[in-house]
């Protein structure tokens, strides 16, 4: 199987696109947790498991620390979904294309932020990750999530297991697939963990430049394609 083989449908369901995406899923996440006070931007479990830690032990600064990206991942999600049902009728430019275009913008933004503002910087990454979420959730046809990797390793280990029980090389291929999901989060957190040691707040302009990739990779689709959902 080729990684990055050649894409017969939504060019925002091509693994090509995703690839782009999902290194910049994983660098955001990695940009809060070591530059913005070690709250995640994708991992909203592992915030409400801190948020609630903190409520029980009274601390309620640190509670919101904890809260705000959570009710910004929320938001993001709720904004994502109204975005698509006003301009998924578009034809010149993807409905996803505009929410690359507002994630590449806010997350511009949060580099000049200062560490003044992390609760700030910390929202609206949450922002976006959400965002992202909710706008690109399948790749090569199968269900994935673009900003966290639980799913996909669960989804993976059971199309592996089918394929055990079935030789099915089809199979194979999708939890493939997933599994290069992950390693691709896994090196975009690397990437951003190690790149915020020499850059700072300006590591996330990394993410701009990824999405930015993708951006313009979503402008190729084969001509029996439309854009559709």
């Amino acid at each position: 199987m080729t990684f990055l083989q050649k894409h017969h449908g939504q060019m925002s369901d091509s693994m090509l696109t995703a690839f782009f995406i999902i290194l910049s899923g994983g660098l955001q996440d990695a940009y809060t947790y070591c530059c913005r006070g070690k709250v995640f931007a994708n991992a909203q479990t592992g915030n409400i498991v801190l948020l609630s830690t903190h409520l029980f032990e009274g601390d309620w600064g640190q509670a919101l620390r904890y809260l705000v990206p959570v009710l910004a991942f929320l938001l993001g999600i709720y904004i994502a979904e109204c975005v698509h049902r006003h301009f998924k009728r578009m034809e010149k430019v993807h409905w996803r294309q505009l929410i690359i275009l507002a994630e590449i913008v806010l997350l511009a933004a949060v580099g000049f932020l200062p560490e003044t503002l992390n609760t700030t910087a910390n929202a609206v990454v949450s922002f976006v990750c959400a965002m992202q979420v909710q706008t690109f959730r399948k790749v090569r046809g199968h269900a994935y999530a673009s900003t966290m990797c639980i799913g996909n390793m669960r989804s993976g280990t059971e199309a592996l297991c089918a394929y055990f029980h079935t030789g099915d090389k089809e199979i194979l291929h999708q939890a493939l697939t997933y599994f290069g999901v992950v390693l691709l989060f896994a090196l975009g957190a690397g990437v951003g963990s190690i790149a915020t040691l020499h850059w700072g707040a300006g590591t996330i302009w990394l993410s701009c430049g990824l999405l930015t990739v993708s951006f313009l990779i979503m402008f190729i689709h084969d001509e029996e394609q439309k854009f559709g959902e």
